[in-house]
């Protein structure tokens, strides 16, 4: 049996996976913590003890290949690392480290990529030849997939449609910008928009419940949107997907699959959205499988 090995690099978890290719039901499954806090050698250290772990409980010998899901990117320049929220890994060189660790070679992608490449191969975009895969939660950011391949870029920053810029000198982003998609369209973006029109804090959640009765909820989502159509229709416009997959907890409500629709249709430069705009089917398994899929 023809097999894939994923590692799924989160900053409290790291998950492995064994796939079967072209199947979503894992041979091997396993978690352990990250113990991030211990550093970087350490957590080179702690995928390495993963790996191991799947190579004596599947009794199979671990491949010329890994991938490795990563919550930021490698700059194809240098091979270092870099915006990276687990910090301790930002500049440092950690595919060619892994390598020399794992015995094999490891192939780098963010979480957005392998959200992007498990839905394209496996799950709500399976077969499509274009895939963009939205990532809009605490953050937003997107990945790439053409013909079952990701897009990485010469800047390894393909798909980083979370930081164009939206409103002109909107809300400062970490970033160092100001109006980023990401200041507009994150979930604790829509929940600072909702305190500066009452003065409360609600959850998303909350705003989404009670927008039929609450005005400023109402108006909170109605800005979202209007501008999720906006900042999507660029997108469209540039890559032109067959298929948007939107992911994170912002992608759950259900007006961006009728209004948000809509509103993407209204700013995208035809007289007809063909692009499908649809939920994912993988949901957590997603990061952990696109990592595998990787490795192909």
């Amino acid at each position: 049996m023809e097999t894939v090995w994923g590692i799924d690099l989160g900053g409290t978890k790291i998950e492995g996976v064994i796939l079967p290719v072209g199947s979503s039901e894992p041979v091997y499954r396993a978690r352990i913590d990250t113990e991030a806090s211990k550093g970087y050698r350490h957590i080179l250290d702690r995928i390495a003890l993963l790996v191991s772990t799947m190579e004596s409980a599947s009794g199979m010998k671990r491949p010329t290949v890994i991938g490795i899901g990563t919550p930021g990117a490698e700059e194809p320049a240098t091979g270092l690392m870099k915006n990276c929220n687990t910090t301790a890994l930002n500049g440092m060189p950690m595919p060619r480290d892994l390598a020399e660790k794992l015995g094999t070679r490891a192939i780098v992608a963010n979480d957005a990529n392998c959200f992007a490449l498990a839905e394209a191969t496996l799950g709500a975009a399976k077969g499509a030849g274009v895939v963009f895969g939205v990532i809009m939660g605490t953050g937003v950011g997107g990945g790439i997939v053409i013909h079952g391949q990701v897009l990485n870029g010469g800047q390894g920053i393909a798909g980083e449609w979370g930081h164009n810029e939206l409103i002109e000198g909107g809300e400062l982003c970490y970033c160092g910008k100001r109006g980023c998609v990401e200041t507009v369209l994150a979930g604790p973006s829509l929940q600072r928009f909702y305190k500066s029109l009452t003065g409360e804090q609600k959850s998303l959640k909350e705003i989404v419940q009670e927008a039929d009765s609450d005005s400023a909820a109402k108006a909170t989502l109605e800005r979202l949107i209007d501008l999720f159509g906006k900042g999507l229709s660029v997108v469209i416009n540039i890559l032109d997907p067959d298929v948007i997959v939107l992911g994170g907890g912002v992608g759950n409500i259900d007006l961006l699959y009728t209004q948000g629709v809509k509103s993407v249709e209204k700013y995208v430069f035809n007289t007809q959205l063909r692009t499908k705009i649809v939920k994912p089917l993988l949901g957590d398994s997603a990061g952990v499988f696109g990592a595998a899929m990787l490795a192909r």
